[in-house]
């Protein structure tokens, strides 16, 4: 299991989102793997320890690749989640009233940021809700 949170901007315009994972089916091996998913553009990027990024939107539906570091991100709405190192960040809220972060552990954030192709079908699973 791969975990991913999925961020998105609700009806109200306000950022919003719910943990999950990538769904992996069978492989070769004994591994297990997602279905592709159509990208348009890969790029990689650094922040160093400590850093923040005030309120904002994503620049574009994409998946964000945490290789290192730990974030809290907060939406408007005051919601909190923690993206730690392995973890997959679906960030669809490109518009509305966005999300903020703070790095919260001594490591850069080392990231990569996979461009969707437009209107792709994702591999993001939610986690079941308890009854």
């Amino acid at each position: 299991m791969i975990r991913c949170v999925r961020i998105w901007t609700a009806e109200d315009g306000n950022s919003s989102f719910e943990e999950g994972q990538i769904d992996l089916a069978g492989g070769a091996r004994g591994d297990v793997l997602s279905g592709t998913v159509p990208a348009t553009s890969i790029s990689f990027r650094e922040t160093k320890s400590g850093g923040t990024f005030a309120w904002h939107d994503a620049p574009a539906r994409q998946f964000v690749v945490t290789l290192s570091g730990t974030l809290d991100f907060v939406t408007r709405r005051g919601e909190h989640f923690t993206i730690r190192p392995g973890d997959i960040l679906l960030a669809e809220d490109t518009a509305g009233s966005g999300h903020s972060w703070t790095l919260v552990d001594d490591q850069p954030w080392r990231r990569a940021y996979v461009i969707l192709a437009p209107g792709v079908d994702v591999v993001f699973v939610p986690n079941q809700k308890p009854a």
